[in-house]
């Protein structure tokens, strides 16, 4: 018998466990919850959207001949959030993974910016995954393990040249701390959690037409010169919601092209 007992494509197999991911229905978490599915997941996708965004994310995830639902719920409203959570497990099972990836951006300069600007985007980025991460963990601790990854941002970390976005800066510095301040306080009872923090992405809203001068300035500051792909905030997520991860808790993972190292 080999004296090298394990076997490392099992570490990323997520085959019997029930994902939750918000923002489901566009962008990076709509990729997160069809990554999830391809590695072995059930998956519950939540969104607020009213388009046929989680339409689309549940037909690539039943392609893959997982099992898929749809939850139209508000991240800012906490008894909606609690049903959601109820929902996932009446239908799929135990939750076991939970990927917080709901939220919004955009810009104004401090000294003009309204307060409703400011909390609407505090409510929906940092309440929001505050509220979602309280209802999954409740779930989870009643059975004794679970892995959350959020979707933070290297704009948590860094403040982005020539973007006037101190609310999102400083939510995503909120989720950041909030994510280890929950890792704490919640690793005797079996939970990992964990974040991302990506950096520039080719989402839908930073590869608008008129946004052409900006993704190219974005790109020239980016070490590796280019933007990330919305699939390659894909690997990392996977990798820290599965056993790959068991001994991460309380990281925030950079994927930003190496642009915090300059």
């Amino acid at each position: 018998m080999s004296e090298f007992n394990f076997n490392a494509p099992a570490m990323f197999n997520l085959g019997g466990r029930v994902a939750l991911v918000t923002g489901a229905g566009s962008g990076i978490g709509q990729h997160i919850a069809i990554g999830l599915a391809q590695c072995g997941a059930d998956v519950a996708c939540l969104d607020r959207r009213e388009d046929d965004g989680l339409a689309k994310t549940l037909d690539a995830i039943t392609a893959v001949g997982k099992k898929a639902i749809a939850i139209t719920a508000d991240v800012t409203n906490k008894d909606s959030l609690v049903e959601a959570v109820a929902k996932t497990e009446a239908e799929l099972g135990d939750l076991a993974i939970a990927v917080n990836s709901a939220g919004i951006a955009n810009a104004n300069p401090a000294e003009e910016m309204s307060e409703e600007q400011f909390q609407t985007l505090m409510d929906i980025n940092l309440k929001g995954v505050f509220l979602s991460c309280q209802a999954e963990a409740n779930a989870m601790l009643k059975h004794g393990k679970g892995a959350i990854v959020n979707i933070a941002s290297m704009s948590g970390v860094i403040v982005n040249r020539g973007l006037m976005q101190v609310h999102y800066n400083s939510s995503k510095a909120g989720v950041i701390h909030l994510t280890k301040s929950m890792a704490m306080e919640w690793v005797d009872g079996g939970l990992r959690v964990n974040a991302i923090s990506p950096g520039y992405t080719a989402t839908p809203m930073n590869t608008r037409p008129e946004m052409v001068h900006q993704t190219k300035e974005f790109e020239d500051q980016t070490p590796m010169h280019r933007m990330a792909s919305v699939e390659e905030m894909v690997g990392p997520t996977i990798f820290l919601a599965s056993d790959a991860a068991s001994y991460c808790t309380g990281v925030n993972l950079l994927v930003d092209g190496g642009f915090c190292c300059w």
